[in-house]
């Protein structure tokens, strides 16, 4: 037995003894393959729901409400903290009962719920802040797997930090709860421990997110509050799957209802004997070319796209409806590569994300919920001056471009619980970044920043107005800004009224005999002598070096004053329009990208042309 194996085993242990009587752990042996679901959502008698557990941090500063199940007209008291609540379960056997709130505290506590004949209680509980962790695999991605997360781990000795990972579970119909399980990943090829929460040890930490620890350590060392983590994150999910199915549907928008309809049509269309049909056959046809060993034809009937995890409102249903109605005190929010992967994703993705994320405020009953934003991560080779206007055909970055414009609009509107941090600038080139720890710290400065009253920066340069004239663009900006690593500014493209941009002379504002404001960008090109459109970090791993100067790291986002798609820009260079109205299909992709090398060519060779004729 592994010492992985082990340790887990001992947590199913350990975890046993301390819930004395409530929903207690199996403990079988694991077995490839095979998910091994040690509690079911929901038991018979008297049961809490698996939420509540030894070693949970309460949210404090708001009522502690907590539910399960009983026999109909049974009477259950929780008792908590010297209070204590009693409801009658209902005849659907559902129970709720509402604590008056507490400040934080590091002291372990214990929870008893009383109900006819049975006693569960909960210990070591403490009384802090619990932030919620959403999106997909980069949200997940490990904390050893990350750049000096080995480090991280066995220093993460912080017993007042306490962890948990939702179970990843499917289908349309909202869960009630969720299983305590260990869930095997074919992708991975090992076994998740999903639904319990865990003291935070060098042991514990090592699957959990390392953005999301990171993020919880910080909080922690800068406040000495309990800090707990909700990891609802699930790689491979696009965001439509995390709203509500009702919301999208009042969605009134070509894109969703294109949307849903088609994912209704799959459904509709999807035969499961059919499919297992189609499945022998490729079994038979792979046996036969190679040896199959003792390994069996399938047999069973497949749900389909029905229970597919990312069918529109899925995620939500499964994941965070389960903890509705659980007091949190935040959000953190990761995401955008498969949506990225869709012709003109970014469109869908700005017309439902505000939605999305007013679904999740109005789920934790707190429509003033913090919601950071952590932008799209990198993906792809480096964006250099060499290939900068081929760089710019993706998808992601429009992406990343809506995710900063959603945060905008929001604080714009008087939202100044929203809050954003990039991660652009952490480059590589695996669509898995492994720079993950300064992405945690820096939309942990936001929080610190706006829940704690910490007197630190977290805003990122903003713009304030944009300005065209005389061959030039001038970018005021709302406080001063300059290359991270000193030297010329990277990261801007320009484009007169024809639409074709080229890279951008980048410098401060001169106002006379080399006093400069640092807070003015003009941007120049002598390739387009009447800018009047400009991008920043239009790259998917963009060359991009525009921060703040006080020391805060923090980058300028990705963002545009013009509104062309991908579609858009291959009329624009290749002078035909897409066979599909505004969408490009593979092969006009792949011309639009040929074009695109094809002007950064002819920019090196004017750029060359007139450096020789500089030095002759």
């Amino acid at each position: 037995m592994n010492d992985h194996f082990t340790r887990r085993i001992v947590c199913l242990a350990a975890f046993a003894v301390a819930m004395t009587g409530g929903n207690v752990p199996a403990t079988e042996r694991l077995e490839r393959g095979q998910t091994r679901i040690d509690v079911p959502a929901i038991g018979d008698g008297l049961w809490v729901h698996n939420l509540f557990q030894s070693n949970m941090v309460i949210q404090r500063d708001k009522p502690i409400r907590v539910w399960g199940w009983a026999d109909p007209g049974e009477k259950v008291t929780v008792t908590f903290a010297g209070q204590s609540q009693s409801a009658t379960a209902a005849a659907d056997r559902s129970w709720k009962v509402e604590l008056p709130a507490l400040p934080a505290s590091a002291e372990p506590r214990t929870m008893t719920i009383q109900g006819k004949t049975k006693k569960v209680a909960l210990e070591n509980i403490l009384v802090g802040d619990i932030w919620l962790l959403g999106g997909q695999s980069n949200m997940e991605f490990e904390l050893p797997k990350a750049d000096n997360g080995d480090l991280e781990a066995v220093s993460a000795n912080f017993p007042n930090i306490r962890l948990f990972s939702v179970p990843q579970l499917n289908g349309p119909d909202r869960k009630p709860s969720f299983p305590m399980q260990y869930r095997w990943s074919d992708w991975s090829h090992q076994h998740f421990r999903e639904g319990y929460w865990d003291v935070c040890t060098p042991a514990t930490v090592r699957e959990f997110s390392a953005i999301g620890y990171v993020f919880a350590r910080r909080l922690h060392m800068a406040t000495q509050i309990p800090i707990g983590v909700i990891d609802a994150s699930r790689g491979g999910t696009c965001i439509e799957t995390w709203l509500p199915l009702e919301l999208l549907q009042t969605i009134d928008t070509p894109e969703v209802k294109q949307m849903l309809a088609e994912w209704d049509k799959k459904i509709a269309d999807f035969d499961p004997q059919k499919d297992l049909a189609d499945r022998i056959k490729r079994f038979h046809e792979r046996a036969a070319k190679q040896n199959a060993g003792d390994r069996q034809p399938p047999a069973t009937l497949l749900p389909g796209p029905a229970m597919d995890m990312n069918r529109p409102g899925n995620c939500y249903a499964s994941m965070i409806a389960p903890l509705a109605g659980f007091p949190i005190k935040g959000a953190l929010w990761h995401h955008g590569f498969n949506n990225a992967l869709q012709p003109n994703g970014h469109v869908l993705y700005y017309q439902v994300f505000a939605r999305m994320i007013g679904a999740w405020r109005a789920a934790f009953t707190d429509p003033q919920l913090p919601f950071g934003i952590i932008s799209l991560c990198t993906a792809g080779d480096p964006q250099d001056r060499d290939n900068y206007l081929e760089k710019m055909a993706d998808e992601g970055i429009y992406i990343r471009a809506v995710q900063y414009q959603t945060f905008l609009d929001l604080w714009n509107a008087g939202d100044k619980n929203i809050g954003y941090a990039d991660s652009f600038d952490q480059r590589r080139s695996w669509f898995h970044p492994q720079i993950k720890i300064p992405v945690g710290e820096r939309i942990a400065r936001w929080a610190l920043a706006t829940q704690y009253d910490k007197r630190i920066r977290w805003l990122p340069p903003l713009l304030k107005s944009v300005e065209t004239g005389n061959g030039k663009i001038l970018l005021k900006l709302d406080g001063p800004a300059g290359p991270y690593n000193d030297g010329p500014i990277h990261g801007f493209a320009i484009a007169g009224p024809d639409g074709k941009f080229q890279p951008a002379q980048a410098e401060h504002f001169n106002k006379g005999n080399n006093q400069f404001d640092y807070s003015v960008i003009v941007l120049s090109s002598p390739l387009v002598p009447a800018p009047v459109y400009y991008r920043h970090a239009w790259g998917r791993n963009p060359l991009a070096n525009l921060k703040s100067t006080d020391h805060t790291d923090l980058p300028f986002a990705t963002q545009r004053n013009d509104t062309w798609t991908l579609a858009d820009l291959y009329e624009i260079y290749s002078g035909k329009k897409p066979a599909t109205p505004g969408i490009l299909n593979r092969s006009e992709k792949n011309e639009l990208v040929r074009l695109l090398r094809t002007e950064d060519l002819r920019r090196r060779r004017a750029e060359a042309s007139a450096l020789l004729q500089e030095n002759n």
